[in-house]
């Protein structure tokens, strides 16, 4: 668990990978959620994320000298992992709404 933690651990780094499972693809979209990411934290955790395979950076289409972000299958194997959050935080966490369709459902 130790292993995973240091990887995915932290608050920024679980975040992007939602909104990779959302369906955003560019880093301008990634830096547009509300939690307020910092563009240097963000670069960071992307380059940390496809250090380790989680995910991939492939040259845009649309733009010339862009982007584009998609999680791996490594990367895709973590939906059961961020459903089950989801649903922990639903169940225990007063306030919290479902609010972003990730992978099929409800944030």
């Amino acid at each position: 668990m130790a292993a995973t933690l240091d990887l995915i651990g932290d608050r920024w780094t679980l975040l992007i990978i939602r909104d990779l499972f959302a369906g955003k693809t560019r880093y301008g979209e990634l830096a547009a959620s509300p939690e307020g990411i910092a563009s240097n934290i963000l670069a960071a955790r992307l380059e940390r994320l496809q250090a380790c395979g989680v995910v991939a950076a492939r040259a845009s289409l649309e733009r010339v000298g862009s982007f584009e972000y998609h999680l791996t299958a490594r990367g895709r194997s973590l939906l059961p992992v961020l459903k089950a959050m989801r649903d922990w935080g639903l169940a225990h966490v007063p306030g919290t709404a479902a609010k972003v369709r990730v992978g099929g459902g409800a944030e």
